[in-house]
């Protein structure tokens, strides 16, 4: 996928999304198009002992019905950030790379990011950083409507349908004997594999 490509935003995105980015020579990530609900863009899926589980950041929408994602705000009332650090740490604390990673997405959700985009990018780049992958990212400055532009995979990779794109096979602590578990956060593929990661991508 040598080239540009352009991507929603997403919340701790699927190891799909960063098979994408692996191959591309630049990535746009979307901030002007309307925030899309029920999407990786603030949800993810890790693997706990129970099978695959939900964490979703909560948002503020407005009064509008359409919201530009570069506007989305981080909704505080509710303790998401314990829920998902807590969810972390009772899925992944016994697999072999925890400890290496945790304390750098902790620090970052930890933190109060105003904005969705602000929070995504953070743990984006973190994530990066962990895979050595140096892949030059930057924001849209307009809407392109889909199919204008080649390589958008904007509304490619979503939890409303089974994704076309394949993961290759790793280690996974709670697979239960359930065979290979799809569709699960990147942190699931680097708190199993560590260095390896990249490998998968």
């Amino acid at each position: 996928m040598a080239g540009k490509i352009l991507v929603s935003t997403a919340y701790l995105p699927p190891i799909e999304y960063f098979s994408l980015i692996s191959g591309a020579d630049e990535v746009i990530i979307e901030r002007e198009e309307n925030y899309v609900k029920q999407s990786y863009r603030n949800r993810c899926y890790l693997l706990s002992a129970h099978g695959r589980q939900l964490l979703s950041v909560p948002v503020y929408l407005g009064s509008q019905h359409k919201t530009p994602v570069k506007d989305i705000t981080i909704d505080y009332s509710k303790r998401w950030q314990q829920v998902h650090l807590r969810a972390m740490v009772a899925s992944y604390s016994s697999s072999p790379y925890f400890e290496f990673y945790f304390e750098s997405l902790e620090k970052i959700l930890s933190r109060k990011n105003d904005f969705l985009l602000d929070l995504n990018m953070e743990l984006t780049e973190t994530i990066l950083e962990i895979l050595k992958m140096k892949t030059k990212i930057s924001f849209s400055t307009s809407f392109e409507p889909p199919g204008e532009t080649g390589n958008d995979f904007r509304y490619k990779i979503t939890p409303k349908e089974e994704s076309q794109f394949s993961v290759k096979e790793y280690f996974q602590v709670f697979n239960n004997g359930k065979g290979f578990i799809q569709g699960l956060s990147i942190i699931d593929l680097i708190f199993n594999m560590g260095p390896e990661a990249v490998n998968y991508l």
